[in-house]
């Protein structure tokens, strides 16, 4: 344990070493413990070393690709948000994505050839050396098949798996200090949420994993005209390679591009807006880390473009109670109804159950209609998303650790969109998918679909119910006789009546349930 601590103290001494060296001293003198040394920031050697001549998103930039895959993916999410961070420095963390710099071809062989247990000529044809994209976590790698099939094989980074965890340990513990002693943090669950981080990043390091969720999307997505899922080839992925149908097409973040070839961006930018939403109320199941470079788009489908999906490695899920809320809040915010956001936020537990509606429901209308006085299309979501986190933490809201990936692709998706299609209305986009999906949800035919479901499961129990009901009956019998007294009486007999359509109301169900199981086993 001791030990761990010295490790996580270095780790935090050498962070401090790569902002000094790269001319990030502000960052660094404006922690707690270096405050009073501010101004150092004078003497530091980077005043005079070069640092300071370089642009503050290159040198923020290099610092990330310093610091290891962790911070990486901190500055890919950052880098999809213009709207949040300075253009200039988006733009240049707009490089993590596929310009971290590759390790050793000859090495990736030798990973390949050891995850395998065999020569690489006995699994390819072709095998080159010469990475196609190198990542925080992994890199890729063209190749051929015996069988002639084009695929790429994606292989883990040596030793990422001990870098990770190191540096998760450390957030970890940072986390576990800010719970503690900030009462502000603590609202925001931040051991939960690192948690949920520590739990995706770890899926993210074993690839087997990965191929299993692109199994998936590719299923729930088989039939789909705006999202294509390359196939795995399960007999030659390992836990830490991967191989997958090499696909073609333009990078989304290739505006130019996209325009040469005529590509209708309006629909693009719309069509990643109804994928996203289609997999988190649909299937319960989405891509999330969906920024530009996991994104190509298809240069054949031009006036309904085609998502081309890569690495999977970051998966979301939300059950159905959370899918639910989330759906009714937003068709509840997007129609103003701030009253019914409130209800939701305290039906929900994600404020304390005595909050006032009244007063959570005026906070909320004050921070969304200065935002809605202006056109949806010009709403920027993540923005507002920022303002009503902001309002809820006044009402000790507690951040549910489940959403932080949904939150997280949900700007991306927006920031992509914005970037793609300045003009995109989210909310015209996504409230058909939203729509359709409480229909579903809501109705005779979500009664019908569950007893449907649920039929096997009651008629394998039918058999026991005659010996529930005598054994209830006959403890009814056996209590007391309890004289009747005459203010009781006409509650009896309302008690009677709704015994008596309880019973009614039984049996008609037990009715459906025997005439849908006789279709679902008989046909």
């Amino acid at each position: 344990m001791k030990s761990k601590t010295l490790s996580q103290l270095f780790r935090m001494l050498y962070i401090s070493y790569v902002l000094l060296k790269h001319g990030l001293d502000e960052i660094v003198l404006a922690t707690h413990l270096f405050r009073p040394l501010r101004f150092l920031i004078y003497l530091s050697p980077t005043r005079w070393n070069g640092e300071w001549d370089k642009q503050r998103g290159v040198r923020i930039r290099e610092t990330l690709e310093e610091l290891g895959p962790i911070f990486v993916k901190f500055g890919q999410m950052l880098s999809t948000r213009m709207d949040l961070i300075p253009e200039d420095i988006a733009l240049e963390l707009v490089k993590l994505q596929d310009k971290v710099p590759p390790f050793d071809g000859n090495r990736a062989k030798k990973i390949v050839e050891s995850a395998l247990g065999t020569p690489i000529s006995n699994a390819f044809s072709y095998f080159n050396i010469v990475p196609l994209a190198s990542a925080s976590v992994a890199q890729v790698h063209a190749a051929t098949l015996l069988n002639g099939d084009d695929v790429v094989v994606k292989i883990l980074r040596p030793n990422v798996q001990k870098i990770i965890q190191r540096d998760v340990d450390l957030i970890k513990t940072i986390a576990l200090f800010a719970e503690k002693y900030s009462k502000a943090a603590r609202r925001f669950k931040p051991k939960d949420i690192v948690h949920e981080f520590e739990k995706s990043v770890l899926n993210e390091l074993d690839l087997m994993c990965e191929a299993a969720n692109a199994s998936q999307l590719r299923r729930n997505f088989q039939d789909s005209d705006i999202l294509y899922v390359p196939k795995i080839h399960w007999p030659l992925t390992k836990n830490n390679i991967l191989v997958m149908e090499r696909i073609y097409g333009i990078p989304v973040s290739n505006l130019d591009a996209l325009k040469e070839h005529r590509i209708n961006l309006k629909k693009v930018a719309e069509n990643g807006v109804i994928i996203f939403f289609t997999q988190v109320f649909r299937d319960c199941f989405f891509h999330a880390d969906m920024h530009p470079g996991n994104l190509l788009i298809s240069p054949i489908h031009l006036e309904n473009p085609l998502y081309i999906a890569v690495d999977f490695g970051i998966i979301g899920t939300l059950g159905p109670e959370d899918q639910r809320y989330l759906a009714e809040n937003f068709l509840a915010f997007f129609k103003r109804n701030y009253r019914r956001v409130a209800e939701l936020h305290v039906e929900s537990g994600w404020v304390p159950k005595h909050t006032r509606i009244d007063e959570f429901e005026s906070a909320i209308r004050t921070v969304c209609e200065p935002i809605f006085e202006k056109p949806l299309k010009e709403v920027s979501f993540g923005n507002l998303l920022l303002r009503l986190l902001q309002t809820a933490t006044k009402f000790n809201m507690n951040i549910q650790p489940q959403f932080a990936l949904l939150q997280k692709t949900l700007i991306n998706v927006e920031g992509l969109g914005r970037h793609l299609y300045p003009e995109l209305d989210l909310w015209h986009t996504a409230k058909p998918v939203l729509e359709t999906w409480m229909k579903n949800q809501v109705g005779v035919k979500s009664l019908i679909r569950q007893i449907r479901s649920l039929g096997p499961y009651w008629i394998e129990k039918l058999p026991l119910m005659p010996d529930l009901l005598y054994k209830a009956l006959n403890q009814i019998a056996s209590q007391p006789a309890i004289i009747p007294i005459p203010a009781l009486d006409k509650k009896s007999k309302t008690s009677s009546q709704k015994a008596f359509w309880v019973g009614m109301i039984f049996g008609v169900l037990l009715g459906i349930v025997i005439f849908l199981g006789r279709k679902h086993f008989y046909g």
